[in-house]
């Protein structure tokens, strides 16, 4: 399959997808490497196609014409207190639309989560506890970011009040 034709057909799959593709569902169905699908990605972003890359696949990313209220929150906390601190969040009703950390050498990190309830935060301590891999938050000793988004700015005032009396909030 032709290149333009394939990043075509991936645009495609991913907007009618209610739920995150994976690289490698695509590269199956495409019948090519995931690497390649790495380089579709890029190049269906690099013409402003609003794909995010999250811990469950891409995701076709189409703002509400309701502007949500957003705030980034300075938090700090242990790896055994993650799930709490994103439980905290959901459960106020916000969603968690990102983790960013500050490196000395390599700057701002940023990498979309998109988790809108306990359940993505399941899925998402669940692959961190059974991963090799550390959380971001190690390369800064805890301290990192996350985007939240919720429906009023009232609800991220609760959320950070909550994040404080937990002891999360920076």
């Amino acid at each position: 399959m032709e290149g333009d034709r394939r990043r075509e057909q991936i645009y495609k799959e991913l907007s009618s997808s209610r739920q995150p593709v994976s690289g490698m569902e695509l590269a199956k169905k495409f019948g090519v490497s995931r690497q390649i699908i790495v380089q579709d990605i890029a190049l269906l972003r690099a013409v402003n196609k609003n794909i995010l890359s999250t811990n469950k696949g891409y995701v076709l990313y189409i703002p509400q014409t309701e502007a949500k209220a957003r705030r980034s929150f300075p938090v700090c906390h242990t790896d055994g207190q993650i799930r709490d601190e994103l439980y905290t969040i959901v459960d106020c009703g916000g969603t968690v639309l990102d983790v960013v950390i500050a490196h000395d050498i390599y700057g701002q990190i940023t990498v979309d989560l998109l988790l809108k309830n306990r359940t993505d935060v399941d899925e998402f301590t669940d692959r961190i506890e059974k991963s090799a891999s550390l959380p971001l938050k190690e390369l800064t000793g805890g301290e990192h970011w996350h985007t939240v988004e919720a429906d009023t700015p009232q609800i991220l005032d609760y959320i950070a009040e909550k994040l404080k009396e937990k002891g999360y909030f920076r």
